[in-house]
């Protein structure tokens, strides 16, 4: 199947002209940031450049602009969410063994790359991945609990630490 073509440029530029202004506003209520919403109005355009749902624009460009701008302040707020969580784990830490701004930074990204990779896995292998690493249940508890056999636990974290090292790798080039 070949990858959708792109929308034309005049025809971006057009809907960029006619509705860039009405979605930052839009996304600086959603977000409480002017920042934040001229980032993700720009994200919006990149997407929609792309030739992500660009067939949609013609009659409702401001229903196709909205859709793509609400999965990006969902993106946002999770990005945001999981930074406040490893930036309070942090802050727990005594000052010496506190990472550096610049380890911050690559952790943060690491982190980032490894929450997309485990939301593009199944349900089931993201809930083992998680009663395995963060809650400490080892396999057999784990196969009790999910009423699986153990060899299915195994295809699971498998899988589930297959896709993390795969986004650690393309995190790192």
């Amino acid at each position: 199947m070949p990858a959708p073509e792109s929308p034309p440029a005049d025809t971006v530029t057009q809907l960029y002209r006619e509705h860039h202004g009405w979605l930052s506003m839009w996304l600086r209520k959603k977000l409480g940031s002017s920042f934040d919403a001229a980032d993700l109005a720009h994200d919006t355009f990149v997407r929609l450049m792309a030739g992500r749902r660009r067939e949609q624009a013609g009659d409702e460009p401001r229903a196709l602009l909205t859709h793509i701008a609400k999965g990006l302040v969902v993106d946002h707020w999770r990005r945001r969410a999981l930074e406040d969580a490893y930036l309070d784990a942090v802050a727990q830490l005594p000052a010496p063994e506190a990472p550096s701004p610049e380890a911050r930074t690559l952790i943060l990204e690491t982190l980032h790359a490894i929450d997309a990779a485990l939301r593009s896995l199944p349900a089931r292998t993201r809930e083992i991945f998680v009663l395995s690493q963060f809650d400490g249940l080892g396999y057999d508890a784990i196969a009790q609990r999910q009423r699986v056999s153990l060899s299915t636990v195994k295809r699971h974290m498998q899988a589930a630490l297959t896709a993390c090292l795969i986004a650690y790798q393309a995190d790192a080039s």
